[in-house]
Protein backbone atom coordinates (compact mmCIF):
# COMPACT_ATOMS: atom_id res chain seq x y z
CA UNK A 1 0.00 0.00 0.00
CA UNK A 2 2.83 2.25 0.69
CA UNK A 3 4.60 1.79 -2.58
CA UNK A 4 1.30 2.38 -4.29
CA UNK A 5 1.16 5.96 -2.33
CA UNK A 6 4.84 6.57 -3.62
CA UNK A 7 3.94 5.42 -7.50
CA UNK A 8 0.83 7.82 -7.41
CA UNK A 9 3.30 10.73 -6.28
CA UNK A 10 6.04 9.53 -8.85
CA UNK A 11 8.76 7.77 -6.81
CA UNK A 12 9.74 4.46 -6.23
CA UNK A 13 10.39 2.61 -3.15
CA UNK A 14 8.22 1.33 -0.24
CA UNK A 15 9.30 3.62 2.56
CA UNK A 16 5.74 5.48 3.86
CA UNK A 17 5.13 8.75 2.98
CA UNK A 18 4.36 11.37 5.47
CA UNK A 19 0.76 11.55 3.62
CA UNK A 20 0.73 7.87 3.52
CA UNK A 21 0.78 8.09 7.11
CA UNK A 22 -1.39 10.71 7.73
CA UNK A 23 -4.08 9.07 6.06
CA UNK A 24 -4.42 5.80 7.86
CA UNK A 25 -3.13 7.84 10.96
CA UNK A 26 -0.18 5.82 11.96
CA UNK A 27 2.49 6.87 14.24
CA UNK A 28 5.30 7.35 11.38
CA UNK A 29 7.29 4.18 13.38
CA UNK A 30 7.12 1.51 10.63
CA UNK A 31 7.89 -1.03 12.99
CA UNK A 32 5.22 -0.21 15.20
CA UNK A 33 2.68 0.67 12.64
CA UNK A 34 3.19 -3.00 10.76
CA UNK A 35 3.55 -4.66 14.10
CA UNK A 36 0.18 -3.00 15.01
CA UNK A 37 -1.99 -3.78 11.58
CA UNK A 38 -2.89 -6.86 9.26
CA UNK A 39 -4.42 -5.58 6.54
CA UNK A 40 -4.79 -1.86 4.53
CA UNK A 41 -7.75 -1.26 2.37
CA UNK A 42 -9.10 1.95 0.72
CA UNK A 43 -11.92 3.22 -1.22
CA UNK A 44 -13.25 6.27 -2.34
CA UNK A 45 -13.73 8.49 -5.10
CA UNK A 46 -11.15 10.91 -6.81
CA UNK A 47 -12.43 14.04 -8.95
CA UNK A 48 -9.62 16.31 -10.78
CA UNK A 49 -10.41 19.26 -12.25
CA UNK A 50 -7.35 20.15 -13.80
CA UNK A 51 -3.61 18.98 -13.58
CA UNK A 52 -0.88 21.75 -14.13
CA UNK A 53 2.08 19.55 -15.14
CA UNK A 54 5.80 20.21 -16.61
CA UNK A 55 5.55 20.24 -20.29
CA UNK A 56 8.55 18.20 -20.87
CA UNK A 57 9.68 15.50 -19.25
CA UNK A 58 13.63 15.79 -20.45
CA UNK A 59 14.41 18.12 -17.76
CA UNK A 60 17.98 19.97 -17.18
CA UNK A 61 19.50 21.64 -14.33
CA UNK A 62 21.12 25.15 -14.41
CA UNK A 63 24.60 24.66 -14.98
CA UNK A 64 24.93 26.66 -11.62
CA UNK A 65 23.00 24.26 -9.95
CA UNK A 66 25.56 22.08 -11.00
CA UNK A 67 28.88 23.58 -10.28
CA UNK A 68 27.15 23.56 -6.62
CA UNK A 69 27.41 19.78 -5.52
CA UNK A 70 30.66 19.07 -4.14
CA UNK A 71 33.06 17.10 -5.13
CA UNK A 72 33.64 15.60 -1.64
CA UNK A 73 32.09 15.00 1.72
CA UNK A 74 31.91 18.40 3.09
CA UNK A 75 28.81 18.55 5.89
CA UNK A 76 28.64 22.29 5.24
CA UNK A 77 28.60 22.80 1.60
CA UNK A 78 26.10 19.70 0.85
CA UNK A 79 23.76 21.63 3.64
CA UNK A 80 24.22 24.43 1.80
CA UNK A 81 23.15 22.82 -1.41
CA UNK A 82 20.28 21.64 0.37
CA UNK A 83 18.99 24.58 1.33
CA UNK A 84 19.50 26.53 -2.45
CA UNK A 85 17.97 24.10 -4.52
CA UNK A 86 15.83 21.31 -2.40
CA UNK A 87 15.70 17.66 -2.31
CA UNK A 88 12.55 16.99 -4.76
CA UNK A 89 11.36 18.64 -7.79
CA UNK A 90 7.61 19.31 -8.09
CA UNK A 91 6.61 17.72 -11.49
CA UNK A 92 2.38 18.08 -11.11
CA UNK A 93 -0.36 19.23 -8.93
CA UNK A 94 -3.37 18.07 -9.46
CA UNK A 95 -6.36 20.32 -8.26
CA UNK A 96 -9.97 19.08 -7.44
CA UNK A 97 -11.55 17.01 -5.04
CA UNK A 98 -11.46 13.48 -3.30
CA UNK A 99 -13.65 12.02 -0.72
CA UNK A 100 -12.21 8.08 0.61
CA UNK A 101 -12.12 6.16 3.25
CA UNK A 102 -9.51 4.15 4.83
CA UNK A 103 -9.71 1.02 6.82
CA UNK A 104 -6.59 -0.56 9.51
CA UNK A 105 -7.47 -4.46 10.14
CA UNK A 106 -5.43 -5.19 13.31
CA UNK A 107 -4.58 -8.42 14.34
CA UNK A 108 -6.99 -9.60 16.28
CA UNK A 109 -9.36 -9.27 13.79
CA UNK A 110 -10.65 -12.40 12.59
CA UNK A 111 -12.34 -11.27 9.29
CA UNK A 112 -10.92 -13.18 6.37
CA UNK A 113 -9.60 -11.28 2.87
CA UNK A 114 -13.09 -11.85 1.34
CA UNK A 115 -14.96 -11.13 4.05
CA UNK A 116 -12.29 -7.55 4.48
CA UNK A 117 -13.77 -7.11 0.44
CA UNK A 118 -17.45 -7.12 1.24
CA UNK A 119 -16.68 -5.15 4.41
CA UNK A 120 -15.03 -2.01 2.75
CA UNK A 121 -18.11 -2.65 -0.27
CA UNK A 122 -20.93 -2.52 2.74
CA UNK A 123 -18.86 0.84 4.18
CA UNK A 124 -18.59 2.40 0.79
CA UNK A 125 -21.74 1.97 -0.03
CA UNK A 126 -23.05 3.61 3.54
CA UNK A 127 -20.63 6.37 2.88
CA UNK A 128 -20.89 7.51 -0.92
CA UNK A 129 -25.09 5.69 -1.50
CA UNK A 130 -26.25 7.54 1.50
CA UNK A 131 -24.60 9.78 3.21
CA UNK A 132 -27.34 11.63 5.66
CA UNK A 133 -25.71 10.85 8.63
CA UNK A 134 -22.50 10.61 8.04
CA UNK A 135 -19.86 11.93 10.19
CA UNK A 136 -16.43 13.45 8.54
CA UNK A 137 -12.87 13.06 9.84
CA UNK A 138 -13.41 10.95 12.96
CA UNK A 139 -11.79 7.68 12.76
CA UNK A 140 -14.40 5.15 13.86
CA UNK A 141 -13.03 1.83 15.78
CA UNK A 142 -15.74 -0.90 14.47
CA UNK A 143 -14.83 -2.79 17.66
CA UNK A 144 -16.69 -5.73 16.69
CA UNK A 145 -14.43 -6.24 13.79
CA UNK A 146 -11.37 -5.39 15.05
CA UNK A 147 -10.49 -2.51 12.21
CA UNK A 148 -10.17 1.38 11.84
CA UNK A 149 -12.38 2.98 9.30
CA UNK A 150 -11.26 6.56 9.02
CA UNK A 151 -12.84 9.00 6.47
CA UNK A 152 -11.04 11.78 4.55
CA UNK A 153 -12.17 14.67 2.57
CA UNK A 154 -9.89 17.04 0.39
CA UNK A 155 -11.54 19.82 -1.66
CA UNK A 156 -15.25 21.11 -1.58
CA UNK A 157 -17.40 22.50 0.96
CA UNK A 158 -16.58 20.23 4.40
CA UNK A 159 -20.33 21.33 5.91
CA UNK A 160 -21.80 19.62 3.80
CA UNK A 161 -22.22 15.98 4.55
CA UNK A 162 -24.19 14.57 2.03
CA UNK A 163 -21.60 12.90 -1.04
CA UNK A 164 -23.41 13.74 -3.73
CA UNK A 165 -24.27 17.56 -2.76
CA UNK A 166 -20.59 17.89 -1.66
CA UNK A 167 -19.31 16.46 -5.07
CA UNK A 168 -21.35 19.66 -6.45
CA UNK A 169 -19.08 21.98 -4.16
CA UNK A 170 -15.55 21.32 -5.38
CA UNK A 171 -15.50 23.55 -8.44
CA UNK A 172 -16.38 26.55 -6.04
CA UNK A 173 -13.55 25.35 -3.53
CA UNK A 174 -11.01 23.11 -5.01
CA UNK A 175 -7.95 21.61 -3.23
CA UNK A 176 -4.68 19.97 -4.46
CA UNK A 177 -5.41 16.53 -3.96
CA UNK A 178 -2.21 14.71 -5.63
CA UNK A 179 1.42 15.82 -6.26
CA UNK A 180 4.34 13.99 -8.36
CA UNK A 181 8.36 14.75 -7.62
CA UNK A 182 11.51 13.93 -8.99
CA UNK A 183 14.39 13.54 -7.05
CA UNK A 184 16.73 16.29 -8.15
CA UNK A 185 19.79 13.34 -7.80
CA UNK A 186 17.91 11.71 -10.92
CA UNK A 187 19.18 14.95 -12.50
CA UNK A 188 22.55 14.90 -11.89
CA UNK A 189 23.83 11.57 -13.24
CA UNK A 190 27.59 11.28 -13.73
CA UNK A 191 28.62 14.10 -11.99
CA UNK A 192 31.26 13.90 -9.20
CA UNK A 193 30.14 13.90 -5.63
CA UNK A 194 26.51 12.60 -6.67
CA UNK A 195 26.94 9.77 -3.98
CA UNK A 196 28.14 12.18 -1.50
CA UNK A 197 24.84 14.59 -2.04
CA UNK A 198 22.58 11.48 -2.22
CA UNK A 199 23.73 10.20 0.69
CA UNK A 200 22.94 13.83 2.14
CA UNK A 201 19.29 13.73 1.28
CA UNK A 202 19.20 10.96 3.06
CA UNK A 203 20.24 12.42 6.04
CA UNK A 204 18.50 15.76 5.72
CA UNK A 205 16.35 15.32 8.18
CA UNK A 206 18.58 13.91 10.68
CA UNK A 207 19.96 16.19 12.92
CA UNK A 208 23.29 15.78 15.09
CA UNK A 209 21.79 14.59 18.47
CA UNK A 210 24.22 14.41 21.58
CA UNK A 211 24.05 12.95 24.92
CA UNK A 212 23.85 15.23 28.45
CA UNK A 213 25.44 15.28 30.48
CA UNK A 214 28.62 14.64 28.45
CA UNK A 215 31.08 12.20 30.48
CA UNK A 216 33.28 14.34 31.32
CA UNK A 217 30.76 16.25 33.25
CA UNK A 218 28.90 13.14 34.73
CA UNK A 219 29.27 14.37 38.76
CA UNK A 220 31.95 11.79 40.51
CA UNK A 221 33.38 10.67 37.19
CA UNK A 222 37.07 10.31 37.54
CA UNK A 223 37.09 11.58 40.89
CA UNK A 224 35.72 10.81 44.40
CA UNK A 225 31.86 9.01 44.86
CA UNK A 226 29.87 11.88 45.50
CA UNK A 227 27.07 11.63 48.89
CA UNK A 228 24.52 10.12 47.42
CA UNK A 229 20.94 8.40 48.65
CA UNK A 230 20.27 4.94 47.77
CA UNK A 231 17.90 1.75 47.40
CA UNK A 232 18.21 -1.21 49.32
CA UNK A 233 16.72 -4.48 47.51
CA UNK A 234 16.97 -7.28 50.05
CA UNK A 235 18.17 -7.26 53.46
CA UNK A 236 21.84 -8.51 52.26
CA UNK A 237 21.60 -7.50 48.71
CA UNK A 238 24.16 -4.72 47.16
CA UNK A 239 22.92 -0.66 47.38
CA UNK A 240 21.79 1.09 44.21
CA UNK A 241 23.20 4.98 45.08
CA UNK A 242 21.35 7.46 43.40
CA UNK A 243 22.28 10.53 41.40
CA UNK A 244 20.51 13.23 42.37
CA UNK A 245 22.00 15.72 39.71
CA UNK A 246 19.88 17.79 37.91
CA UNK A 247 20.40 17.58 34.07
CA UNK A 248 19.29 20.06 31.73
CA UNK A 249 19.61 21.45 27.86
CA UNK A 250 18.41 24.52 27.51
CA UNK A 251 16.99 25.40 24.62
CA UNK A 252 17.74 22.73 22.84
CA UNK A 253 14.55 20.11 22.08
CA UNK A 254 14.92 16.82 24.17
CA UNK A 255 14.50 13.23 21.61
CA UNK A 256 15.29 10.75 24.19
CA UNK A 257 15.87 9.01 27.64
CA UNK A 258 17.73 6.73 29.19
CA UNK A 259 19.30 5.36 32.34
CA UNK A 260 22.65 4.86 33.07
CA UNK A 261 25.06 3.08 35.67
CA UNK A 262 28.05 5.39 36.86
CA UNK A 263 30.85 5.74 39.24
CA UNK A 264 34.05 3.68 39.46
CA UNK A 265 31.77 0.55 41.27
CA UNK A 266 29.06 1.23 38.67
CA UNK A 267 26.45 1.35 41.48
CA UNK A 268 25.30 4.76 41.03
CA UNK A 269 21.93 5.84 39.49
CA UNK A 270 21.59 8.22 37.03
CA UNK A 271 19.36 9.93 34.12
CA UNK A 272 20.93 11.09 30.62
CA UNK A 273 18.89 13.16 27.96
CA UNK A 274 19.20 12.97 24.46
CA UNK A 275 18.82 16.22 22.69
CA UNK A 276 19.48 18.00 19.47
CA UNK A 277 22.82 19.21 19.10
CA UNK A 278 21.75 22.67 17.13
CA UNK A 279 18.38 24.38 16.96
CA UNK A 280 16.05 23.32 13.69
CA UNK A 281 15.62 26.51 11.76
CA UNK A 282 11.95 25.87 12.22
CA UNK A 283 12.43 26.38 15.73
CA UNK A 284 14.15 30.09 15.79
CA UNK A 285 11.24 31.92 15.33
CA UNK A 286 9.84 30.32 18.35
CA UNK A 287 12.79 29.49 20.81
CA UNK A 288 15.28 31.60 19.42
CA UNK A 289 17.86 33.35 22.42
CA UNK A 290 15.89 36.29 22.25
CA UNK A 291 12.28 34.85 22.36
CA UNK A 292 10.86 35.86 25.41
CA UNK A 293 9.35 32.50 27.10
CA UNK A 294 9.14 32.60 30.86
CA UNK A 295 11.30 30.44 33.42
CA UNK A 296 11.07 26.76 32.90
CA UNK A 297 9.34 24.68 35.36
CA UNK A 298 9.88 21.50 37.27
CA UNK A 299 7.56 18.95 37.85
CA UNK A 300 7.35 15.63 39.46
CA UNK A 301 4.79 13.30 41.60
CA UNK A 302 3.29 13.81 44.90
CA UNK A 303 4.94 11.83 47.76
CA UNK A 304 2.18 10.94 49.40
CA UNK A 305 0.76 9.51 46.72
CA UNK A 306 0.95 6.55 47.43
CA UNK A 307 -1.07 4.47 44.35
CA UNK A 308 1.83 5.27 42.21
CA UNK A 309 4.49 3.26 44.48
CA UNK A 310 5.39 -0.27 42.80
CA UNK A 311 7.99 -2.63 44.85
CA UNK A 312 11.34 -3.23 42.86
CA UNK A 313 11.83 -6.99 43.91
CA UNK A 314 10.23 -7.13 47.33
CA UNK A 315 7.25 -5.13 49.31
CA UNK A 316 9.32 -4.02 52.28
CA UNK A 317 12.38 -3.04 50.23
CA UNK A 318 12.91 -0.29 47.62
CA UNK A 319 10.35 0.84 45.43
CA UNK A 320 9.58 3.37 42.49
CA UNK A 321 7.18 5.88 42.05
CA UNK A 322 5.88 5.26 38.53
CA UNK A 323 3.00 8.00 37.90
CA UNK A 324 3.63 9.97 34.52
CA UNK A 325 4.91 13.14 34.63
CA UNK A 326 3.26 15.90 32.16
CA UNK A 327 3.17 19.57 32.16
CA UNK A 328 -0.58 20.38 33.19
CA UNK A 329 0.00 23.45 30.75
CA UNK A 330 -0.46 21.73 27.90
CA UNK A 331 -3.08 20.35 25.49
CA UNK A 332 -3.71 19.41 22.05
CA UNK A 333 -4.43 22.16 20.24
CA UNK A 334 -3.65 24.49 22.55
CA UNK A 335 -2.78 28.37 20.84
CA UNK A 336 -1.02 29.90 23.37
CA UNK A 337 1.82 27.52 23.47
CA UNK A 338 3.50 24.36 24.33
CA UNK A 339 5.51 22.56 27.07
CA UNK A 340 8.58 20.96 26.22
CA UNK A 341 11.04 18.64 28.45
CA UNK A 342 14.68 20.17 28.92
CA UNK A 343 15.94 19.08 31.76
CA UNK A 344 15.36 15.57 34.32
CA UNK A 345 16.40 14.80 37.42
CA UNK A 346 16.46 11.45 39.85
CA UNK A 347 15.22 11.55 43.68
CA UNK A 348 14.84 9.92 46.91
CA UNK A 349 12.27 9.92 49.31
CA UNK A 350 13.40 8.05 52.25
CA UNK A 351 10.69 6.13 53.83
CA UNK A 352 13.82 3.81 55.36
CA UNK A 353 14.38 0.27 53.70
CA UNK A 354 11.04 1.06 51.56
CA UNK A 355 12.90 4.20 49.66
CA UNK A 356 11.00 5.82 46.44
CA UNK A 357 12.78 6.26 43.61
CA UNK A 358 11.25 8.99 41.38
CA UNK A 359 11.39 11.70 38.59
CA UNK A 360 11.40 15.22 38.17
CA UNK A 361 10.77 17.00 34.77
CA UNK A 362 12.18 20.13 33.53
CA UNK A 363 9.87 21.75 31.12
CA UNK A 364 10.35 24.79 29.27
CA UNK A 365 7.52 26.85 27.00
CA UNK A 366 7.89 27.14 23.05
CA UNK A 367 5.53 30.19 22.33
CA UNK A 368 3.21 29.77 19.01
CA UNK A 369 2.75 25.98 18.11
CA UNK A 370 0.24 23.48 18.84
CA UNK A 371 0.85 19.54 19.58
CA UNK A 372 -0.69 17.92 16.60
CA UNK A 373 -0.04 14.19 18.10
CA UNK A 374 1.26 12.56 21.16
CA UNK A 375 2.13 9.01 21.83
CA UNK A 376 3.86 6.92 24.40
CA UNK A 377 6.33 4.68 23.71
CA UNK A 378 7.32 1.74 25.48
CA UNK A 379 9.52 0.00 22.97
CA UNK A 380 13.55 0.85 23.53
CA UNK A 381 15.57 1.41 20.74
CA UNK A 382 16.95 -2.24 19.41
CA UNK A 383 20.41 -1.89 18.30
CA UNK A 384 21.54 0.02 21.68
CA UNK A 385 19.35 -3.53 23.63
CA UNK A 386 20.99 -5.68 21.29
CA UNK A 387 24.63 -3.86 22.59
CA UNK A 388 23.74 -3.88 26.13
CA UNK A 389 23.13 -7.68 25.46
CA UNK A 390 26.44 -8.19 24.33
CA UNK A 391 28.00 -6.18 27.29
CA UNK A 392 25.96 -7.38 30.16
CA UNK A 393 27.88 -10.60 30.18
CA UNK A 394 31.22 -8.88 31.07
CA UNK A 395 29.76 -7.54 34.35
CA UNK A 396 30.62 -9.33 37.74
CA UNK A 397 29.89 -9.38 41.39
CA UNK A 398 27.58 -7.00 42.51
CA UNK A 399 27.90 -4.62 39.66
CA UNK A 400 26.25 -7.35 37.31
CA UNK A 401 23.38 -7.29 40.09
CA UNK A 402 22.43 -4.30 39.90
CA UNK A 403 22.90 -4.34 35.90
CA UNK A 404 19.97 -6.92 36.31
CA UNK A 405 18.03 -4.26 38.07
CA UNK A 406 18.29 -1.28 35.62
CA UNK A 407 17.10 -1.13 32.41
CA UNK A 408 19.64 0.89 30.59
CA UNK A 409 18.80 0.94 26.78
CA UNK A 410 17.74 3.94 25.25
CA UNK A 411 14.41 5.53 24.74
CA UNK A 412 14.42 7.65 21.55
CA UNK A 413 12.73 8.29 18.27
CA UNK A 414 15.18 9.00 15.02
CA UNK A 415 14.55 10.01 11.76
CA UNK A 416 13.17 6.63 11.12
CA UNK A 417 10.25 7.55 12.91
CA UNK A 418 8.68 9.90 9.95
CA UNK A 419 6.85 12.06 9.49
CA UNK A 420 8.96 14.64 11.48
CA UNK A 421 11.34 15.56 14.87
CA UNK A 422 9.33 13.81 17.60
CA UNK A 423 10.19 15.88 21.01
CA UNK A 424 10.04 14.69 24.29
CA UNK A 425 7.10 16.04 26.21
CA UNK A 426 6.49 13.78 29.21
CA UNK A 427 8.11 10.27 30.65
CA UNK A 428 7.56 8.21 34.01
CA UNK A 429 9.91 5.28 35.68
CA UNK A 430 8.45 1.77 35.73
CA UNK A 431 9.16 -1.48 36.70
CA UNK A 432 8.83 -4.23 34.67
CA UNK A 433 9.93 -7.96 34.83
CA UNK A 434 11.72 -6.47 37.90
CA UNK A 435 13.90 -4.16 36.29
CA UNK A 436 13.92 -0.09 37.09
CA UNK A 437 12.53 1.17 33.44
CA UNK A 438 11.92 4.53 32.20
CA UNK A 439 9.23 5.36 29.21
CA UNK A 440 8.74 8.55 26.95
CA UNK A 441 5.93 10.22 25.69
CA UNK A 442 6.34 12.01 22.41
CA UNK A 443 5.01 14.70 20.67
CA UNK A 444 4.83 16.04 17.32
CA UNK A 445 4.32 20.21 16.91
CA UNK A 446 2.78 22.46 14.49
CA UNK A 447 4.76 25.39 14.47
Amino acid sequence: MAEHFNKKSGLSGTVPLGSFNSMFSFTGSWKVDAAATKALAMDGFYFPLYKAKLISDDLLLRDDVKRAVPHSWDPPLLASFIENFGTHIITSVTIGGKDELYIKQHHSSQLSESEIEKYVKDIGDQRFLNMEHQTLNAPLNYKEKDVTVIFRRRGGDDLVQNHAEWVHTISSAPDVINMTFLPIVSLLNGLPGIQNLSRAVDLYLELHRVWAPAPVNIPGHQRKEPVCPSLQFSLMGPKLYISAEQVSVGRKPVTGLRLSLEGSKQNRLAIHLQHLAILPKIFLPHWDSHVAIGPPKWHGPEEQDCRWFEPIKWKNFAHVSTAPIESTETNIGDLSGVYIVTGAQLGVWDFGAKSVLHLKLLFSKVPGCTIRRSVWDHNPCPTFAQKLDDTSSSTSGDNSKLAKIVDMTEMLKGPQDVPGHWLVTGAKLGVEKGKIVVRVKYSLLNY
